[in-house]
């Protein structure tokens, strides 16, 4: 099969570049597009749900996410094994400028699923933003992380080389529990967030308070001690876990996994943000006396 012509981009999915000369045309698989998002990242945001994510989180409120497909998968099948459809930069784009107003504080973020399994074309979107011609757009990461080879890091680098900050998730705080909560190695999610501090990006994290899961004393000082070896963490979002995304596990027909679980009540977030801030500066403290 021939190359594709460099204004007709073949898919960007999996892990690595596709070779398009254009930024433009580099397409993804993409689940949804929110186009007045509020809560992921400053302003009024333009939000990009990319398809695909190798974690299988116990709270996840969208497994409809999970599978990526190729990007040239036929259009038209909306099926559980089909999910998501193919979009390029430019279509991207152009739904922001005909909002564009409204993003005048805000920017562009690209989630998921994990987006990062889409390299090539979040960098493509992200470079494309930045280089934008009606004026430079704000870009955000919001990811677990889980993508990123520390053995191989110019893989995500041109992602990483334009982007404005990261909304970092940090699952769980210990080794065991991590996997048992995601199926998951931790690891690479703590190289990523290593990564992002060598880099000097804006970082906010975000962990999920799961009662009986990711709300006790030592997770909650875990979650602490890994943001205090990362100086570019700029904010910390403890988000209370809610069952909303039940109904989509009962249509697709998977058992849901926090079956019984009641959802956090918000008013315990503060207090929890605390224990997680508290020792934060408490890890500061000992790194500072060494």
């Amino acid at each position: 099969m021939s190359a594709p012509p460099a204004d007709h981009c073949g898919p960007a999915g999996g892990l690595g570049q596709d070779g398009c000369q254009n930024p433009s045309a580099v397409r993804g698989r993409v689940h949804s597009v929110e186009t007045f998002g509020t809560v992921d990242g400053p302003g009024t945001r333009l939000v990009v749900f990319c398809q695909g994510c190798p974690m299988r989180c116990a709270y996840c409120h969208n497994p409809d996410t999970w599978e990526l497909v190729p990007t040239d998968a036929p259009e038209g099948d909306v099926s559980p094994a089909r999910p998501g459809h193919a979009m390029s930069v430019a279509e991207i784009l152009a739904t922001f400028d005909r909002n564009r107003p409204f993003y005048r504080n805000g920017g562009i973020t690209v989630t998921g699923g994990e987006p990062l399994m889409q390299p090539a074309f979040v960098a493509a979107l992200f470079a494309a933003s930045h280089a934008d011609a009606r004026g430079r757009i704000h870009t955000c990461l919001d990811t677990s992380g889980i993508a990123y080879d520390p053995k191989r890091p110019e893989r995500l680098a041109p992602v990483l080389d334009d982007c404005d900050l990261v909304l970092l998730d940090i699952k769980h705080a210990d080794p065991a529990g991590h996997v048992s909560l995601t199926g998951q190695s931790q690891e690479r999610v703590l190289a990523f967030g290593d990564e992002l501090a060598r880099r000097g990006i804006r970082t906010i994290v975000r962990h999920v308070v799961v009662p009986g899961v990711t709300d006790g004393p030592e997770e909650l000082a875990g979650v602490g001690r890994i943001i205090a070896r990362w100086p570019n963490v700029v904010g910390l979002d403890v988000l209370p876990y809610h069952t909303m995304g039940r109904a989509k596990y009962e249509r697709l027909g998977i058992p849901y996994p926090l079956e019984g679980v009641p959802a956090m009540p918000p008013a315990r977030v503060p207090e929890l943000r605390r224990a997680i801030m508290d020792a934060r500066a408490k890890e500061l403290r000992r790194l500072r006396a060494k």
